[in-house]
């Protein structure tokens, strides 16, 4: 499978087009919009989630609720965009009508992409390129991370996220003590997604204080998921390794800067028997393993046990209270350009992780079994199954 997104932030919408699904598959736009409307929460967010109640449209690639195995389009539209025709349309501007087009921005953001962006380009305004470097693309990722769920489910493979730190805050928590449903109830009432109340009164204490100061946090956010046979990926190749895969597009969501499996960093501090997971067998479940802290993964293949992943999101780089920058049309210095902004953004990154984790995870299925059809992919993972469990 793959997909490919395309749209400005303050463009009239958002698209995405996706490939691979197999037919047969039900999808509807409530199984999107669910997932959209849970990117839009969470404590910290900014003016932006009031004006958009993002809903996506089915454009092609399903035919009376099934997909049909050609691409799917699905379009998110922006309410905001009448507000930005002018500014953002793509019609030729009318001669000396430069002036009356507001918004120019010439004094880049540290730590956006608009600089970089503009000399790669050669932007004199950098509003084309904070357009669509902005987060707000996460929103048709998160649709196609939503069919993906939707695919996972119907094979047996379900996720959870979760918030474990926000700006130094830690969530103490043990995931043995909870099943994955127990975690999606207690994370989709928390306004921080912690498993944690303590800790998550904590965090929100914690995003008041930066937002009252002007400033942003940041946080780090785990997806569990389990239902993954085992052999998804290999060790032949380097870009075959699933993990490498799932690394790669954690840290390719808009302020992502690291990515761990299992016990992740803290085995470069342990010997290797408090790191290894020791192998046992049962008639019942086939082989599996005493501990999990590879989180799921040997050898770039799944082994069966749960998938534990934690992305490091830094602080939102816009801040009320801006760093110093300069301006490119005069080299004097400024405090940067203020966008709308959120101060805190973990736990809407979350919900962006676990979607962009579920399509990883469903791309390497279709890849590595015949999918054109469901029916067929279904029954050949089940053959894997029953295979490994007897091997």
């Amino acid at each position: 499978m793959r997909y490919l997104t395309a749209g400005e932030s303050h463009g009239p919408q958002l698209t995405v087009i996706i490939e691979g699904l197999p037919a047969g598959m039900p999808l509807t736009a409530e199984d999107i919009n669910t997932e959209l409307a849970r990117r839009q929460k969470g404590y910290g967010r900014g003016r932006r989630m009031q004006i958009e109640k993002d809903q996506a449209e089915i454009l092609s690639g399903v035919r009376h609720g099934y997909t049909l195995g050609s691409p799917v389009t699905l379009v998110v539209k922006n309410n905001d965009w009448k507000h930005w025709v002018n500014i953002m349309g793509a019609e030729p501007l009318e001669e000396g009508m430069e002036d009356d087009i507001k918004r120019k921005i010439s004094r880049p953001r540290p730590g956006h992409a608009d600089l970089n962006g503009a000399i790669k380009y050669g932007h004199r305004d950098m509003r084309n390129v904070l357009e669509r470097s902005s987060a707000r693309e996460t929103t048709v990722r998160v649709a196609a991370g939503a069919v993906a769920k939707k695919l996972l489910s119907l094979l047996g493979v379900e996720l959870a996220s979760h918030v474990t730190d926000i700006g130094g805050i830690q969530s103490k928590y043990n995931l043995a003590d909870h099943t994955l449903g127990e975690m999606k109830e207690i994370t989709e009432v928390s306004p921080v997604r912690c498993l944690d109340s303590e800790a998550g009164n904590e965090m929100m204490n914690k995003i008041d204080e930066a937002k009252n100061n002007g400033d942003s946090i940041g946080g780090i956010v785990e997806v569990m998921a389990e239902g993954m046979p085992i052999g998804v990926g290999s060790y032949v190749h380097y870009d075959k390794k699933l993990d490498s895969r799932l690394a790669g597009a954690v840290v390719s969501i808009n302020a992502f800067k690291g990515v761990e499996f299992g016990i992740g960093f803290e085995a470069a501090r342990k010997p290797g028997s408090e790191v290894h997971d020791e192998i046992i067998w049962n008639k019942d479940h086939g082989y599996t393993r005493k501990t999990n802290r590879l989180g799921g993964f040997e050898g770039g293949m799944t082994n069966g046990m749960p998938i534990i992943v934690r992305g490091v999101m830094k602080p939102i780089p816009t801040l009320y209270k801006p760093l110093q920058s300069v301006d490119i049309e005069t080299k004097e210095p400024f405090a940067a350009s203020i966008e709308r902004s959120d101060s805190c953004a973990v736990p809407a990154a979350a919900v962006v992780m676990e979607n962009v984790v579920a399509w990883e995870l469903a791309s390497a299925l279709t890849d590595q079994f015949y999918s054109d059809r469901l029916e067929t992919l279904a029954e050949e993972i089940r053959r894997q199954r029953e295979f490994a469990r007897e091997f």
